[in-house]
Formats: structure tokens, sequence, C-alpha cells
């Protein structure tokens, strides 16, 4: 077993012991974890930075982020989206392209020798949005409960529409730099034909493998969902069997979706079977969502999966900050946090049935978490040296001043808004 994977299990438990009475001071689960991976490998920073630039480190990141995207498909509440399809719609299809595109541009002025290419994946890192960092805004008495349920099914569906366009984008930075990394005398025929195969088989696959991952994903989603509703209305399983089916299906989507034979996209054929169970189990049913008794262990689980990155998020900063981020990252890091997402989203939702300030409030609450640094991993496992650290780098900044904004500042700009009465 790698020493980083090895360790990071360790620190979870350590604090598994002590989490109780460090969240009893205000301490929560993201926060604890990233400084117990702080103090983890500062001595020893460099081992680190090896360990995570491995084939072993990146597939472990690529199993926990398909745990994480069937787990947010299958939390959502009120058929596909929520109950807020047009709303959904808006946020997903006209917000987030907008904020990427925004976000490129401005990172392009602010970090030129970066480039476009690595500039589109830094987008795909940093604008997904996960409320683990900062869960009690979700339950603030402050929020709105459409508001709530709005990022809280925008927080799961931007993942799962962004993996493609990472994926892809990617591999096509991969290429670039491999080629402008190296002077004209030193690239040869095979530094080139290499990298190029990759990009053009990623780059002409990229539709067919999103296709080939959303069939896999209907049919073992809906396919177990209807197996399990019926198992469970003829009293042939447990809601404990049903638990080990939760956390067993996305691994075996994202598993044959992985099949070389297919090429398909794991992340989208885990994220489609989430949403294909729900709604095949929960058919019929009174409750519009999956009974907690069955999600009890895909969350726990899922939760845990968290806990190795927010650790290794920890040791990533202390990565980050030995190699002295330059102050144009953080400001990019700022804005993303701030106007590249609030104006998207404000302008996306005008003229719709959400209220001017709530508009507002869906932009303002937008944390980053565990999605943001899988892919920045990926990214930096993915990239030369020189552009994974750049976009390791804004990751870490981002999701840092996520928990700082969002987990900080946030809940004491809500309490200036009138209670919401229950």
């Amino acid at each position: 077993m790698p020493h980083l994977v090895l360790i990071g299990l360790a620190a979870i438990l350590l604090w598994a012991l002590v989490s109780h009475r460090f969240e009893r001071w205000g301490v929560a689960g993201p926060a604890g974890l990233l400084l117990f991976g702080a103090a983890t490998v500062i001595w020893n920073v460099d081992a680190f930075g090896d360990a995570l630039d491995s084939s072993v480190s990146e597939k472990v990141v690529e199993i926990i982020l398909a745990i994480l995207l069937f787990v947010d498909a299958t939390e959502v509440k009120g058929g596909i989206f929520g109950r807020e399809g047009k709303i959904i719609a808006r946020l997903v299809l006209i917000a987030l392209p907008l904020s990427i595109v925004l976000t490129v541009v401005s990172g392009v002025l602010l970090v030129p020798h970066a480039g476009l290419l690595v500039m589109i994946v830094i987008a795909c890192v940093i604008l997904p949005t996960d409320f683990a960092p900062a869960a009690h805004l979700l339950r603030s008495r402050y929020v709105p409960a459409r508001v709530r349920q709005i990022v809280n099914v925008e927080s799961g569906y931007n993942d799962g529409v962004i993996s493609p366009l990472f994926g892809m984008s990617l591999a096509l930075a991969v290429v670039w730099s491999t080629i402008a990394n190296k002077s004209e005398s030193e690239i040869s025929e095979a530094d080139v034909e290499k990298p190029v195969l990759e990009f053009l088989g990623s780059f002409f696959n990229a539709v067919p493998a999103t296709l080939i991952a959303i069939v896999i994903g209907i049919v073992l989603g809906a396919g177990i969902g209807y197996l399990v509703r019926v198992a469970r209305a003829r009293e042939l399983a447990s809601a404990v069997g049903v638990r080990y089916v939760m956390v067993l299906l996305p691994l075996i989507a994202y598993g044959v979706a992985s099949i070389p034979i297919l090429n398909a996209n794991g992340f989208v054929a885990a994220f489609v079977a989430g949403i294909g169970y729900r709604l095949t189990r929960v058919r019929g049913n009174e409750s519009d969502g999956i009974d907690h008794s069955e999600l009890l262990l895909v969350d726990e689980v899922g939760v845990l999966a968290s806990h190795f990155v927010w650790f290794v998020l920890g040791g990533a900063a202390v990565l980050v900050i030995t190699s002295g981020p330059d102050w144009q990252i953080l400001v990019l890091a700022l804005l993303a946090l701030t106007l590249l997402r609030v104006v998207p989203v404000y302008l996306a939702l005008m003229r719709s049935t959400v209220s001017r300030g709530d508009r507002l409030l869906v932009g303002v609450l937008g944390p980053r978490g565990t999605a943001s640094i899988v892919f920045g991993l990926l990214a930096y496992n993915a990239l030369p040296e020189d552009e994974g650290v750049i976009v390791l780098t804004v990751m870490v900044a981002t999701v840092v001043g996520s928990i700082l904004l969002h987990g900080a500042a946030a809940p004491l700009l809500l309490r200036r808004r009138k209670p919401i009465e229950a």
C-alpha cells in the first residue's frame, strides 16, 4: 500500500477518535482533516509530492469521485431535478458555461504564462460547488427552503456535467504542454505522436464515451433500482442488504465504463447510475426520496472517502505554500469564489420565478470542496510539473478560501437577513 494512502487512513482513524470534541468547538471535519494532512506531510514535503504524483493516487481519487457523484445523484428529492427543472437548467446550461468563459478569460489575463488550455482545465477544477466544507449553510434558518433545494440539486448536477469537459480539456492540455515544454531540437516524432494520438482518441471518443457511459449508468442504475424495489416489496432483501447494493453500484458502474473495449467516462456512468437508481427505487412510493435507512452506508462511505480527500488537501496546501504562490493566482481564486459565480448565476436567473434577493443568495452560496480537490489532483498528476503546480495552487487557494468565505464569513452575512419562519 502506498505510504500516502496508509498515512491518510491512519490520520482519518485518529480524527474519528477526537472529532466529536473538535466539532463541539466548531472545527468541522474538512477543516480538521486539512490540518491533520498539513501536520503530517510538513516533515517531508518532497516525498508527499512524489506520492501524490503517482498512478495509484490517481486511481484512488478517481474511485472516490465516482462514489461521491453517485451519492450526489441519489440524494436529490422530487424527480430528476428536484421539482426545479427550469431553474436547474438555467444554472447548469447558462450560468455554468458563462462562469467557465469568464474564469478562462480572467485566468489568461492574470496568469498568462499558464496558457489558454490549462486555464480551461483550471475553470473545470474550481467551479463545481460542494457543501461539504459548509454544510451548516443548508441548515441555516436564514436560507429559504427553495434556495436550499436549488443550490443542493445544482451542486449535485454541475459535477456530473463538467466531468466530460474536464476529461477532454485535460487531454488537450497534456498534449500541448508536452510539446510546448520542449525546444524544437528536443522534440522527436515519438514525443509528438503519443500525446497527439491520446488526444485524438479522447476528442473523437468524447461524445461516444459519454453516450456509452449514460447507457451504462441507465441500464445498471435503473435495473438495480427496479430489482431493489421488487426485492424490498417481497421482503427478499433487508435495508442492510440494500445498503451494500448502494455502495457497490457506483464501483460497478465506474468499473464497467472503464473496460478498455468500452472506454467510457466512468464518472458520468456513476452519476447517471445514481439518477437511474433513485428514480426506479422510489417509483410508486409515497416518499419522493430514498429512505435514510438505505442511504446510511453509502453516505458514510462518501464521508469517509471525502475525509481522505480533505487530508490530501492539507498536504497539498503545504506543498503550495513552500513553492511560493503568486498573488495573481490568489486573486483568481477570490474572483472564482465571488464575481465569477455570482454574476453568471444572477444573469441566468433573471426573469425567472426566483426573486432578486434569492438570485444573489444562490450565487453567493457556492462553496468549493471535494470535486474541486479531486479534479485538481487528477490534473496535477497528468500535466507536466510547471502546469501541474499552477493547477494545484489555484485549486488549493480556491478551496481553502471557500472554507474561510463560506464557513466563516457567509454565516455572519446571512444573519443580516430576516430569519425564515418554520
